[in-house]
């Protein structure tokens, strides 16, 4: 029987996901099956479109309506609206993968976790870096030992789709639908990646700017506030004795994605960046400099489910990859999901490093009393 999935959303996370779910029978067989059955959105024309491209056989611009339809929610919406539906479904024991950051503030994300925590569903949160095959190796590396002692960890994730003071304004930009800018909507990922690799992180120092304070609207000539940061900048000590250095941007000029993070240990490092998906960067104490590796293999990770040695995949892989380690969580036959716990503890970094910037201060992180 086939798992009735609904979206909220249909941008550019809805087209991801639908496409997911379109290759997962083809490449991933053993994955429950999914009726891709209700598109939720608030333009009826726009959202008929998607759904016809998507592969939906309903549409509805009624969350509420979408939750009662369904045994999967798919929560690809603005961050302010994370919250709600999600809390809804989750009482309704829907399974729920919610984009992130988990919500638009730390109580709602907060309220999220215990609607999780008292529900029989599935709760996972979208941090779909986790699926790349070559930050996969990369930690079969750091917990084997290869590196020694972990001491250093670097991370950034730069973009320049805002560079242009004249890009439009965009919900992004609104602190109360983003409620955070580039710390949340990409640092997040960057937190998230360094938690996994290298273990818990005690406290932050952070710097937080907003470069271009208004923008175009999009449908007229004037123009509207951003209130929201396009760059943040973070030091991080960790719970092993290790410390962190993370940046965001969305006006790197120059950068296309960015999205990078090296290891430093004692023994060995290890470095990736996106803009090289299938590729990683391996420097032990044997070498005089770093070895790239093309982690394409059959017996590297994922590596059996697509293409032939040296044939590379791409960024949608990871969502693929994401919606298979979820499903299977829903079939109880894995845990490779990043539960809302997980999701609740990145934002509470995120949001230490948003209050370090407001007192000039250097902050513990919080966690569970």
């Amino acid at each position: 029987m086939s798992l009735r999935v609904g979206f909220i959303g249909y941008g550019f996370m809805g087209q991801a996901h639908a496409n997911a779910l379109a290759r997962l029978p083809m490449f991933f067989p053993e994955a429950p099956d999914t009726d891709r059955h209700v598109l939720c959105g608030r333009n009826e024309e726009r959202v008929a479109a998607a759904a016809d491209r998507f592969g939906f056989t309903h549409t509805t611009d009624d969350w509420e309506t979408l939750v009662d339809e369904v045994d999967v929610l798919y929560n690809l919406g603005p961050n302010d609206l994370h919250a709600e539906p999600t809390i809804a479904a989750l009482k309704q024991d829907v399974h729920v993968l919610c984009e992130k950051p988990l919500a638009a503030s730390l109580e709602n994300a907060e309220r999220m976790v215990t609607a999780a925590r008292e529900s029989d569903a599935v709760a996972a949160c979208a941090f779909n870096y986790r699926y790349v095959p070559a930050l996969r190796l990369a930690k079969e590396l750091i917990e084997q030992g290869t590196l020694g002692e972990i001491r250093h960890v670097r991370g950034q994730y730069l973009v320049d789709w805002q560079a242009d003071p004249k890009h439009p304004w965009v919900w992004r930009n609104n602190v109360e639908r983003a409620g955070y800018g580039q710390v949340g909507d990409v640092g997040s990922h960057t937190i998230d990646l360094a938690r996994w690799l290298v273990g818990e992180i005690t406290d932050v120092s952070g710097r937080l700017a907003t470069l271009v304070d208004e923008r175009p609207a999009a449908d007229d000539e004037s123009a509207r506030p951003v209130t929201t940061d396009d760059i943040y900048l973070a030091t991080a000590s960790f719970e092993s004795g290790a410390v962190g250095v993370f940046e965001g941007s969305s006006v790197a000029s120059g950068h296309k994605a960015t999205n990078a993070i090296e290891i430093i240990g004692s023994e060995g490092a290890v470095r990736f960046d996106l803009e090289r998906l299938n590729e990683l960067e391996v420097y032990d104490a044997d070498r005089r400099g770093y070895e790239r590796i093309l982690v394409t293999d059959d017996e590297d990770p994922y590596g059996e489910r697509w293409w032939p040695a040296g044939h590379t995949i791409g960024w949608e892989h990871t969502v693929v990859h994401e919606n298979y380690e979820f499903l299977r969580a829903i079939a109880d036959e894995g845990d490779g999901i990043v539960s809302f716990d997980e999701a609740l503890t990145v934002q509470r970094i995120v949001d230490t490093v948003v209050q370090s910037d407001e007192q000039g201060q250097r902050l513990a992180v919080e966690t569970d009393a």
